[in-house]
């Protein structure tokens, strides 16, 4: 079962139960898909041996539209002001959100970039993110799971919130293979995680320093900063590759 936030659990508990009801159904439906003969393996651990697929987040969005209340959560809101504030540059020409949900935080870095892109693989969650951000003439979204589908361009800004720990080791790699092939020179590159305990295949700790060790022959780290709840690392592009990733 996906793990929720901690704010996000104690909301569902204060918010009455047929909210909490909702959410429950949702959960069990997930948690369902998992179990079938293809469920992924979990390790000794209890973590995901393999990368999520699109069935998981599809279980997980089937009875609620926010199940992680990035609309309406202080942690998220929170998450989103260090992230904003982190930004080297005060506007980027291209942008990249990898895993841009519902597009609450993609109508906030709008204003930061001339165009941006968000990815993510629900197509119900991609609608909702197109009416939120239907005043952003310059964001566009599209269909897609990485590190398999990747979008044409090159960009000068990549948001990783939230989304390597989804990921092997194996295909985390692949996803910094792609960054590498889609980065413009001095390209910032941002990855948010969050650090409690979870039944991803990899640790906020772990997704984080994995995609900094795998890009050290094009990023450097930028800054770097911690909160109880998540971490904020801010990498930039050193050596943009000629030629886009296969």
């Amino acid at each position: 079962m996906r793990d929720r936030k901690p704010e996000s659990r104690r909301a569902l508990l204060q918010s009455g139960g047929a909210v909490v009801t909702s959410a429950m159904l949702g959960i069990r439906a997930a948690a369902a898909a998992e179990s079938g003969p293809g469920a992924p393996a979990e390790t000794p651990t209890g973590r995901r041996a393999k990368s999520l697929d699109t069935e998981y987040f599809k279980g997980m969005y089937a009875t609620e539209s926010d199940p992680w209340r990035f609309a309406s959560s202080p942690y998220e809101r929170a998450k989103y002001a260090a992230t904003l504030a982190a930004l080297p540059r005060a506007r980027y020409a291209s942008g990249l959100e990898i895993g841009c949900s519902i597009g609450v935080f993609t109508h906030e870095l709008c204003p930061r970039c001339d165009a941006l892109v968000g990815l993510d693989v629900v197509p119900s969650v991609l609608d909702a993110a197109r009416a939120r951000c239907a005043d952003c003439p310059n964001a566009r979204f599209e269909l897609a799971a990485v590190p398999g589908a990747w979008p044409d361009g090159r960009f000068d800004l990549i948001v990783i919130s939230e989304v390597a720990y989804y990921l092997d080791r194996a295909d985390l790699a692949r996803l910094v293979a792609r960054v590498q092939g889609a980065v413009l020179p001095d390209a910032d590159i941002v990855l948010v995680h969050w650090l409690g305990v979870t039944h991803y295949p990899l640790s906020g700790d772990e997704a984080a320093e994995g995609f900094i060790a795998d890009a050290r022959d094009f990023a450097r780290v930028l800054t770097q900063s911690r909160t109880p709840e998540y971490r904020l690392d801010v990498l930039r592009v050193t050596k943009a590759d000629p030629k886009p990733a296969p």
